[in-house]
């Protein structure tokens, strides 16, 4: 029998992410690699991802389904993402009882209604921008692709102003990869403290926001499907971390393959692409996710290629690689192309099955409104340092840069 290839050692910086997919793929449709100490399943092929993602063989209930979990959680630096109780961790009817609290406030109508604040929004930030003197550098991550999806997640989850700059900081930590097992849980303490205060500011205060009508249906509902005291926090933890980590670096991702695909770019000035195309191609090609931590095999999963996940073995969807795989696209996977048409969905960053993102929607309407406002008000943006200077976020989970130095204007 053919010796078990070796561990491929996720880079905890994630500083590239290129040859990680490559890698990836050279080791077949799924491999087993070490995710910060904890081994694990990658699968990076699309077929075989979107099957184990929807098959009810596959939890991620890690208390019910890991047998590391009473180990590993009180020393691994990702211990929160498989240790909250929200629909996130959640499998199976307990899956579908925490996910019908939330999915009201994502209903088609619900985020249509939002357009009109998206939209001021946006015009606001760029009000701000259009200040900036001609040939200035600014960095658009940090004075746009930031403030937007922290200001609209507030608004729907009715964070008060001055709660918002310590929320951020302690959601960036949620996706950092590079902190000890002591900063993450100190991190984690902060996090709960702004989610207290939240939640403490909305009951003496109750709005139309959606902590507002979880607080209500959790203290005045009451029964089997009422959420408790946990669910509720951590409810709140996955609303107001997923809908603004993972958009800030849609809109960075987004801008940044623009500005260095002019060709493409002017498909889209020309009319013969759409801005809903950037967006899904920008996902395709540089998810805001490149992987998600963690699932687990409820029985032993045979694979395509004669090897077996055992069951209780973890199982990390690598999203990034699965969306540029080369079985779809072959050697034009890594090119970001505006007019690729293939059947059937372009990509799985969004997830895929019954944890299927539900704030998908809202990213795009985001997204789409933001890069259609910025290119109209400032048609001549440009990057301000060479591609390779961009840096990436030091993390293995999220997909952006650390800052995006852009110039509105060209020097006068």
């Amino acid at each position: 029998m053919p010796d078990e290839p070796e561990l491929l050692v996720l880079d905890a910086r994630g500083a590239d992410p290129d040859a990680e997919i490559r890698a990836l793929h050279a080791r077949g449709p799924a491999s087993r690699v070490d995710i910060l100490g904890v081994t694990a399943w990658s699968v990076s092929e699309p077929t075989l991802l979107k099957r184990l993602l929807s098959s009810p063989d596959v939890s991620k209930d890690a208390r019910q389904h890991w047998p590391r979990f009473a180990e590993v959680s009180g020393s691994w630096p990702l211990a929160l993402w498989v240790s909250v109780k929200n629909m996130f961790t959640a499998y199976g009817g307990e899956h579908r009882r925490l996910r019908r609290q939330v999915a009201p406030a994502f209903a088609p109508r619900r985020v249509a209604a939002l357009t009109g604040t998206v939209e001021a929004l946006v015009s606001g930030l760029l009000d701000g921008l259009a200040a900036t003197a001609p040939g200035e550098t600014v960095d658009l991550r940090e004075r746009f692709a930031y403030p937007l999806p922290i200001q609209v997640i507030s608004h729907l989850m009715g964070l008060p102003p001055d709660q918002r700059e310590g929320f951020r900081g302690v959601v960036d930590g949620v996706f950092a990869t590079t902190l000890t097992p002591e900063e993450a849980a100190a991190n984690t303490a902060r996090l709960y403290a702004v989610l207290d205060r939240l939640i403490a500011a909305r009951r003496a205060a109750p709005g139309e926001d959606m902590t507002s009508l979880l607080i209500a249906a959790r203290d005045e509902e009451g029964g089997e499907s009422a959420l408790s005291d946990e669910e509720l926090r951590d409810t709140l933890l996955l609303m107001v971390s997923a809908g603004y980590e993972t958009t800030v670096n849609l809109i960075d991702q987004a801008v940044t393959a623009l500005l260095t695909h002019p060709d493409q770019l002017a498909l889209v000035r020309a009319g013969r692409a759409g801005w809903a195309d950037v967006v899904e191609e920008t996902l395709r090609l540089r998810p805001a996710i490149k992987h998600l931590p963690l699932r687990f095999a409820v029985r032993d999963i045979p694979l395509p290629d004669g090897q077996v996940i055992a069951a209780g073995e973890a199982i990390l969807a690598s999203y990034a690689a699965a969306n540029r795989h080369p079985g779809r696209h072959g050697e034009r996977t890594g090119v970001f192309d505006l007019t690729r048409t293939a059947p059937g969905p372009e990509h799985l960053a969004f997830g895929h099955g019954a944890h299927y993102c539900l704030g998908a929607p809202l990213a795009r309407l985001e997204a789409v409104t933001a890069l259609r406002a910025l290119f109209a008000r400032f048609p001549d943006i440009e990057l301000a340092v060479p591609t390779s200077e961009l840096e990436l976020v030091p993390s293995l989970i999220t997909y952006g840069h650390r800052h995006l130095p852009v110039r509105l204007r060209p020097a006068v």
